[in-house]
């Protein structure tokens, strides 16, 4: 009989300047400014989780998803952890949006039930342990810089680069043609506009960028016209990735019958594990194959989002580098970065944790009973 409940929650501040800060079509981000949540349980088993509020992906800031998540602890204290269902159902019963403060929740449920159960997170989601290759991203920049980071990620051994795109069909062009120069024929190159275009420039930008064996485009125009991305689509040689535009399975569900793109991206702060599981179902379902991507996550995240790619073979890319940006690293155990190829770690959870030196330092708040 399972008596484990939930005792406490640590909620804490974690902000790390970026070694490589990068521009995208909307915003230049400098900094990771995330969350960390704790669940502890009164077998002294706890599950770790993390989060990064986007404002301009899931409508939240740093501080307003610290308030969020307190209040999310609250409705938490003295239940069972190990009903993820009837948690995450009651979390979204009493909260909507905020889903980067739900992500981080979703991941430490997951973590703990891991553990508690004594299985690798993939495992405990019914997978095996795969490798799992990620590319390496270049932000919007001057398009002959953008081609030397392109030539130095491929001296370090990635096989894919992707490349942020979204201000103007003349230089996102010229972007493209000097990276394929940089980097030859054999190299993977996936485009991500950010919802920078609009639909006319999307499909121009698209057409010209046909030469030089594009693997894919995100997002290409703002992520409320799904008729648009229709349209993109149906007008471009090169696959159509949805992005900021599925954030859940109801998402996926919209997308996938309206026939209005090729792939979906998954991302932990839009979904977290329970509804990313949803929307790789949908996919599935559908014949759309996924991506398991990123935003400025530690480790920790990292660590979490490489099981669930593992955990699923519909997901057949992996977005996952945002750690090679950071300019520290707090987190001990989790993924091992090995060139391109994330080395997923057997122990029991997601297998990553903060380092007790750097999170005693963190802003933190306790919610108990």
């Amino acid at each position: 009989m399972n008596n484990t409940t939930i005792t406490k929650i640590d909620i804490f501040k974690i902000n790390i300047p970026l070694s490589r800060p990068y521009r995208v079509s909307y915003a230049y981000f400098e900094n990771a400014d995330n969350l960390i949540v704790r669940i502890h349980t009164e077998s002294g088993v706890y599950g770790i989780g993390e989060c990064v509020p986007g404002t301009k992906v899931t409508g939240d800031t740093q501080q307003s998803s610290f308030e969020i998540c307190q209040f999310i602890a609250k409705n938490l204290i003295g239940k069972d952890p190990l009903a993820i269902n009837e948690r995450m159902s009651e979390l979204n019963g009493y909260l909507d949006y905020n889903s980067a403060s739900k992500s981080a929740f979703d991941m430490a449920l997951y973590d703990l039930s891991a553990k508690v159960a004594g299985l690798p997170l993939y495992a405990f989601l019914g997978g095996e342990n795969r490798t799992i290759i990620t590319d390496n991203t270049i932000g919007i920049g001057d398009p002959k810089v953008m081609a030397q980071a392109a030539a130095q990620y491929v001296e370090q051994g990635f096989s894919a680069v992707k490349v942020k795109l979204g201000t103007n069909k003349d230089d996102d062009v010229e972007r493209v043609k000097l990276i394929r120069q940089a980097i030859g024929d054999n190299i993977s190159i996936r485009i991500d506009a950010n919802q920078g275009w609009d639909v006319t420039t999307a499909i121009q930008t698209l057409k010209a960028l046909e030469p030089y064996n594009v693997q894919y485009c995100e997002e290409p125009v703002i992520c409320w016209d799904s008729d648009g991305l229709k349209r993109v689509r149906a007008n471009s040689l090169i696959p159509i990735m949805a992005d900021e535009s599925i954030h859940d399975h109801h998402d996926a569900f919209r997308l996938a019958k309206n026939e209005a793109c090729d792939y979906f991206n998954i991302k932990l702060a839009k979904a977290g594990i329970h509804s990313a599981l949803k929307i790789n179902a949908v996919g599935e379902s559908a014949g759309i194959k996924c991506m398991v991507g990123c935003m400025d996550e530690t480790r920790l995240a990292i660590s979490a989002a490489a099981h669930l790619v593992s955990a699923r073979p519909n997901i057949i890319f992996a977005d996952l580098d945002s750690p090679l940006s950071l300019s520290q690293d707090p987190v001990q155990g989790g993924i091992v970065y090995e060139g391109e190829n994330i080395i997923i770690p057997d122990t029991p959870g997601h297998g990553a944790d903060i380092k007790s030196e750097f999170i005693d330092k963190l802003e933190c708040v306790t919610v108990t009973a």
